[in-house]
């Protein structure tokens, strides 16, 4: 990612709080956007699991 792609992103952010925001919540979605960008990632690139998968990796199966 580019210098101006991160900061154009960066301010689709911050556009989108409220006015009165704090240093708190601005981290908090960038962390939430980051998440959900890695997610996109790993779901282009095959890297998924089934529900069914995590259940019986952890002992869950009804």
């Amino acid at each position: 990612m580019t210098r101006s792609e991160l900061r154009n992103q960066a301010d689709q952010i911050i556009e989108k709080l409220p006015e009165e925001t704090g240093w708190e919540d601005l981290m908090y979605s960038i962390y939430v956007r980051k998440k959900i960008d890695q997610g996109l990632a790993d779901a282009k690139a095959g890297r998924v699991r089934t529900t069914e998968e995590i259940r019986k990796e952890l002992g869950l199966n009804k």
